[in-house]
C-alpha cells in the first residue's frame, strides 16, 4: 500500500482492539420487547452485539490515516457517528428471525460503508488488515489441524426449547440433495458457508434459514442456485407441514417424499377440514386415488422466488402452521374447480397436471381460494356508479364486499355529477366526483382482504366530464389532500372524438353528465353525433355547467400527468365498446384494474371476469410453438375457468346475475419474452412482432374452439343471441367496425389458421362464453412458474426484487448460459451487470447479437411494444395490461406513443414507466444482495409501489420514477 504503510499498524490496533461484538441496550430502545441481536464468532461462539465496539474501531482507524488534530478529531467524530448508524441499520435488517448475523458480515457492512462514504484510504488499510488476519487464521488452523480436537459439539434447540444434537450428516444429505442434478451448483460452498453460520443452540428455523440464505448468496453467479434455494427452502415447509398434520416432530428429504406424500395428503385434506380450512365435499373424493396422482418429483420445478411467494401467502396455515406442500396445493386447487365435474376425481388429476407442471396457472384468487369454504374464485369486477347517495355508497360498499375475497376493482364513476351542477333535492351545488373518490379510496385501504394484500381498485372516468381536471390530479403529492387519492388508480376513458379533436387541434367542450345523461351509453358515431348536439346547446346558452378549452391542452395536460404520477392511464372507449361482442346487451363504461378487462357494466349488473394464463415458454421450441401441446392446455384451461364461474362465492347479487348470464373468462398469457430468447429472437424487431401475432392467433383459435366444445357439450351462455358471435363476426372482424367509425385504423388483418370453419362452428353451436381472451399482468403467477411477466420486456438482466416475502436476486439464466458457451460469465462480468444496472450496452466485450436479443425494457423503443400489442389485439376480444418504458421522456415522445396506441387501434394501455437518476451502489461485495423472509411476510412494511432496484443497491432516488405496482403482491395487478 504505497504512501499509506504508516497507516496500516494503527488500522490493525482499531480492528483488532475492537471485534465490534455487543450491542448496548439504548442502541435498540425501540425494539425492547425483541430478544437481543447476537454475533456469531468464527468458532460458531454467539455474543450480544455491541454497536459501540463499531465506533470505536473505525474511530481509531480514521485517526491512523487522518491523524489527532483537533480539526481532523471532529470531523472523525461526525463521520463515524453517521457510518455507525448506516452499519447498524443495515445489519440489523438483514439479521433474519433469528437476530444474529456473523462477525464477517459486520465486516463486510463496516468495508462497504467506508467505500460508499469515499473513506478510500481507511477502506483500503482496512481490506488489506483483514486479508492478513485471514491468512493469519488459516495458517494456524493448518498448523493446529493435527492436534486439534473434535470440532465442539453443536446443539439444535427445538420448538418445545429441548436440545439435541445437530445431525450434521442429514444436513450435508439436504444440501447435496437440493445440488443435485443442477449443472454448475455445487455442495461444498452452500455447505461451507451454513457452517460459517451455525452456533451452539441454534434453532431449527435459523438452521433452515442458514442453508438457504448460503445458497441464495451464490444466485447471481450461477442462476441454478435458485432451484436449490427453493429445495432447502422445501425441507424447512416439510418439517413444517408434516409435524403439524402428522401431530409429532417429523421431517422427509425430497426423496423420500415419492412414498410420504401417499399418506400425507388424506392426513392433510382431514386436518384442512377439522380446522375449517377446507370445504368438506373435499373429503368425498377418492383420496388414494387422487393421491397416487400427485407428482413429488415437480417440487422441484421451483425457483426460490416462486416457492417463497407460496409459502408467504398462498399455503394454507392454521395457528401460524402450514399444512400444505406444493403438490397438495395444486391438488386443492384443482378438487376445488373439478368439485361439480361428472368425473371429478378425473378431471381433478387433469387439472392437477396442468397446474402443477406450469403449462398453465390459475390466477391469484382463485389459487387462494379453489377448495376453501369461501371459494371465491374470480380476479375482476367491472361497476358503475350511480348518481345519487344511494347508489354511490351502495357501490363503496359492494367495493368492500368484492375485495374482501381478494377480487381487484374498476369502477365507472362518469355518471356521477360535475361540480357546480345543479342538486335538485337540497337547491344547492354538487361538490363533483372527487369527495367520493377519496371515500373510496380509503374503502379500499380498510378492506385488507384477510390481511394478504390491501384493497385494490381504479377509478375511471371519461375525457368529456367537467371534473376530468381535478379528476387528472388526484394522484399528486401536493395540494389539498381531502381532494387527493394517494393508493387508488386512475384512469381516463377516451372516446376517438377526443383524439381527433387533438389531431386537428380543435376545441373540446366538458360537461357535467345531469346535463349529457346519453353521452355515457353511446360511442362511435353516435357518439360524435350526440357530442355536437350538446355543443350545440352550449352555444345557445341551454346548458349550464359547461367548459370549453382546446383539445390538445387538455392531451398536453393528461400526458403531464401521466409522467409526473404514473396516472391516470389512457384507455380507449370506442374500440372497447365497436369490437364488444356483447354490444346487443350493454355498454363497457371502464375497464378494470389491470385494464385489460372490457365487459358491460349497468346498474344491475357488476361485470366479473374470470382469469388464467398460459406459461407461452413450456409450448415453444427453438423450431416454434407446439400447437398440439398449446391446443391440449388451452382446451383444458378454458374448462377450468368455465367451472369457476358455476363454483364461484359472489358476495353480491349483481356480480353473480352477470356472471352466469354472460359467463366471459380471460385467457391470458405469460413468459413471452422467455419464448421470444428460446428461438433467438429480439424483443425488438419484425421477427418479435411476428411472433406475437402467430401465438396470440393461435391462442385465440383453440380458446375460441374450447368455448365452441363446451357449448356443445354444456350449452350456449344465455345472452348469446344478438352477440357478434352469433352473425359470425369473430374478434378480428370486429376491426372492420372500428374502421367504419373511426374513418381509418391501421391495424394488420393478416391470419394463418382455418378461420373460416371455425367461424361456421361458433354461428350454429354457439359459445360458451361471451368473452374468452384477455391478458393479465401475471406478475405473481409467473414468479411462481418462473418465468417473465406476462407480455413484459426484461426490467433487467441483473436486479434484485422486492416484495412482501423480501429481496431476491434475479437473474436471467438465458442470458448466463450464452455468456457461458462464449466464455464469458465471470466474476467482472456480473461486476459489470451491476455498475450497468442490468444493461449489456455499454459493455464492450458482449456481441451485438446478444446485446440485441437481450436489450432490457428502456433500451427498447415502446413503439416495438405498441406494434406487438396490435398484432394481438387483433385477435383478442377483451384487452391486454400494456405497460410503456421511456428511458428519457419528453412531450414529444409521449405524444407521439399514445397517438400510435390509439391508431394501432389498441383498446387500452396500462402503466408508463420512466427511468429517474437513480444511484446506485455498485459494490461487488458478497452477500449484499438484500433480505430473506424465510417464515413470513406479515411483519413487513411494504411500500405501495415496490421498485426494482438493480443488484448490490443503495436505496435509490426515486424521484419521478413512475414504478409500476405490478410488483406490489398487495395488488391485483400481481395475478
Amino acid at each position: 500500500m504505497s504512501g499509506s504503510s504508516p497507516s496500516l499498524p494503527l488500522a490493525r490496533e482499531a480492528a483488532a482492539t475492537a471485534p465490534l461484538f455487543q450491542l448496548r441496550p439504548e442502541s435498540l430502545a425501540h425494539a425492547a420487547s425483541e430478544p437481543p441481536f447476537q454475533i456469531i464468532r468464527r468458532n460458531g461462539q454467539v455474543s450480544p452485539f455491541d454497536a459501540g465496539k463499531i465506533s470505536v474501531a473505525m474511530t481509531k482507524a480514521f485517526l491512523a490515516v487522518e491523524g489527532s488534530t483537533a480539526a481532523a478529531s471532529r470531523r472523525v467524530h461526525d463521520s463515524v457517528a453517521q457510518l455507525t448508524g448506516e452499519i447498524v441499520g443495515a445489519l440489523t435488517r438483514r439479521a433474519g428471525e433469528g437476530r444474529t448475523f456473523h462477525i464477517e458480515d459486520v465486516q463486510d457492512q463496516v468495508e462497504l460503508a467506508l467505500m460508499r462514504s469515499e473513506h478510500h484510504k481507511v477502506a483500503r488499510a482496512y481490506v488489506l488488515y483483514r486479508e492478513e488476519r485471514a491468512r493469519e487464521r488459516a495458517e494456524k488452523t493448518n498448523t493446529a489441524a493435527a492436534k486439534a480436537p473434535a470440532a465442539p459439539l453443536l446443539h439444535v434447540t427445538l420448538a418445545n426449547g429441548s436440545r439435541v444434537p445437530l445431525d450434521l450428516d442429514r444436513l450435508t444429505r439436504i444440501i447435496d440433495e437440493a445440488c443435485a442434478g443442477l449443472d454448475g451448483v455445487d455442495a461444498a460452498p452452500v455447505l461451507s458457508e451454513t457452517r460459517r453460520n451455525l452456533y451452539d443452540g441454534i434453532s431449527q428455523d435459523e438452521l433452515a434459514l442458514a442453508a438457504i440464505m448460503a445458497a441464495r448468496t451464490l444466485v447471481e453467479q450461477e442462476p441454478d442456485y435458485a432451484y436449490v434455494s427453493a429445495r432447502l427452502l422445501l425441507d424447512k415447509l416439510r418439517t413444517e407441514v408434516l409435524s403439524f398434520v402428522h401431530a409429532t416432530p417429523s421431517n422427509a428429504t425430497q426423496a423420500e417424499m415419492a412414498t410420504r406424500y401417499a399418506d400425507y395428503f388424506p392426513a392433510y385434506v382431514k386436518t384442512g377440514i377439522a380446522t375449517e380450512l377446507l370445504d368438506p365435499e373435499l373429503g368425498r373424493f377418492d383420496l388414494a386415488g387422487i393421491a397416487a396422482a400427485l407428482k413429488p418429483e415437480r417440487d422441484l420445478l421451483f425457483q426460490f422466488l416462486g416457492l417463497q411467494t407460496l409459502y408467504d401467502r398462498y399455503f394454507l396455515h392454521t395457528g401460524g402452521n402450514r399444512i400444505e406442500l406444493p403438490q397438495a396445493f395444486f391438488m386443492r386447487v384443482a378438487m376445488g374447480l373439478a368439485a361439480r365435474e361428472i368425473d371429478r376425481e378425473a378431471k381433478a388429476i387433469e387439472f392437477y397436471d396442468l397446474l402443477s407442471s406450469f403449462d398453465f396457472m390459475a390466477s391469484t384468487p382463485t389459487l387462494f381460494n379453489s377448495g376453501t369454504l369461501r371459494p371465491q374464485l374470480s380476479s375482476c369486477f367491472l361497476t358503475t356508479v350511480a348518481d345519487d347517495l344511494d347508489g354511490i355508497f351502495k357501490s363503496i360498499k359492494d367495493n368492500a364486499l368484492l375485495a374482501k375475497y381478494s377480487g381487484g376493482l374498476g369502477n365507472d364513476w362518469t355518471p356521477v355529477r360535475g361540480l357546480g351542477a345543479h342538486i335538485k333535492g337540497t337547491n344547492g351545488e354538487s361538490q363533483g366526483v372527487v369527495p367520493f373518490l377519496k371515500v373510496a379510496n380509503d374503502t379500499a385501504i380498510a378492506v385488507n382482504q384477510g390481511g394478504k394484500r390491501k384493497g385494490a381498485v381504479c377509478a375511471y372516468l371519461e375525457t368529456w366530464h367537467i371534473d376530468i381536471e381535478e379528476f387528472l390530479d388526484l394522484r399528486k403529492n401536493t395540494g389539498d389532500d381531502r381532494r387527493r387519492t394517494h393508493d387508488m388508480n386512475t384512469a381516463n376513458w377516451v372516446p376517438d372524438l377526443f383524439m381527433q379533436r387533438v389531431e386537428a387541434d380543435g376545441d373540446w367542450t366538458l360537461f357535467s353528465p345531469d346535463e349529457t345523461p346519453d353521452l355515457h351509453d353511446v360511442y362511435g358515431k353516435d357518439f360524435a353525433e350526440r357530442y355536437a348536439h350538446y355543443e350545440g346547446k352550449v352555444a345557445r346558452g341551454e346548458l349550464r355547467v359547461f367548459k370549453t378549452l382546446r383539445a390538445t391542452d387538455l392531451w398536453r395536460r393528461m400526458l403531464t400527468m401521466l409522467f409526473e404520477t404514473g396516472h391516470p392511464w389512457i384507455t380507449f372507449k370506442d374500440p372497447c365498446n365497436l369490437r364488444s361482442p356483447q354490444q346487443h346487451v350493454g355498454v363497457i363504461h371502464s375497464s378494470n384494474l389491470c385494464t385489460e378487462i372490457t365487459l358491460n357494466t349497468s346498474a344491475d349488473e357488476v361485470a366479473v371476469c374470470n382469469l388464467g394464463s398460459v406459461n407461452l415458454l413450456n409450448h415453444v421450441g427453438a423450431d416454434g410453438i407446439d400447437h398440439t401441446k398449446l391446443k391440449s392446455t388451452v382446451t383444458t384451461a378454458l374448462r377450468m375457468l368455465d367451472n369457476v364461474i358455476d363454483i364461484n362465492f359472489y358476495t353480491i347479487p349483481e356480480a353473480r346475475r352477470s356472471n352466469l348470464k354472460h359467463r366471459p373468462v380471460g385467457l391470458g398469457l405469460m413468459g413471452f419474452q422467455d419464448a421470444l430468447q428460446v428461438q433467438r429472437i429480439p424483443m425488438a424487431s419484425d421477427a418479435a412482432v411476428a411472433f406475437a401475432d402467430l401465438s396470440m392467433e393461435a391462442i385465440a383459435f383453440h380458446a375460441i374452439s374450447a368455448s365452441v366444445d363446451l357449448a356443445e357439450q354444456r350449452g350456449r351462455y344465455p345472452s348469446f343471441s344478438g352477440s357478434l358471435w352469433s352473425q359470425g363476426i369473430l374478434p378480428v372482424d370486429s376491426i372492420a367496425l372500428v374502421d367504419d367509425a373511426r374513418g381509418s385504423v391501421t391495424m394488420d388483418r393478416s391470419a394463418t389458421l382455418d378461420w373460416d370453419s371455425l367461424r361456421k362452428r361458433v354461428q350454429t353451436t354457439g359459445m360458451r362464453n361471451s368473452n374468452v381472451m384477455a391478458i393479465a399482468p401475471t406478475a405473481t403467477i409467473s414468479n411462481i412458474c418462473g418465468v417473465a411477466q406476462s407480455i413484459e420486456p426484461a426490467y433487467q438482466n441483473l436486479y434484485v426484487k422486492s416484495n412482501m416475502s423480501g429481496d431476491f436476486t434475479v437473474v436471467n439464466a438465458f442470458l448466463v448460459r450464452d455468456l457461458k458457451a462464449r466464455g464469458l460469465w465471470d466474476e467482472v462480468m456480473v461486476s459489470d451487470l451491476k455498475y450497468f444496472d442490468g444493461s449489456l450496452g455499454a459493455i464492450d466485450r458482449v456481441p451485438d447479437d446478444l446485446k440485441a436479443l437481450y436489450a432490457t425494457a428502456f433500451e427498447i423503443d415502446s413503439a416495438w411494444l405498441i406494434e406487438a400489442a396490435a398484432r394481438r389485439q387483433k385477435w383478442i376480444d377483451q384487452a391486454q395490461s400494456l405497460n410503456l418504458y421511456i428511458a428519457n421522456p419528453s412531450g414529444k415522445k409521449l405524444d407521439a406513443l399514445y397517438r400510435l396506441a390509439w391508431q394501432r387501434g389498441l383498446k387500452t394501455t396500462y402503466y408508463l414507466r420512466s427511468r429517474s437518476a437513480t444511484h446506485v451502489e455498485k459494490s461487488t461485495l458478497k452477500g449484499t444482495d438484500g433480505k430473506l423472509n424465510a417464515v413470513s411476510a406479515s411483519s413487513r412494511a411494504v411500500s405501495h409501489a415496490p421498485i426494482l432496484i438493480p443488484a448490490a443497491s443503495a436505496a435509490p432516488d426515486l424521484t419521478g420514477v413512475m414504478a409500476c405496482s405490478i410488483d406490489n403482491p398487495e395488488c391485483e395487478a400481481c395475478q
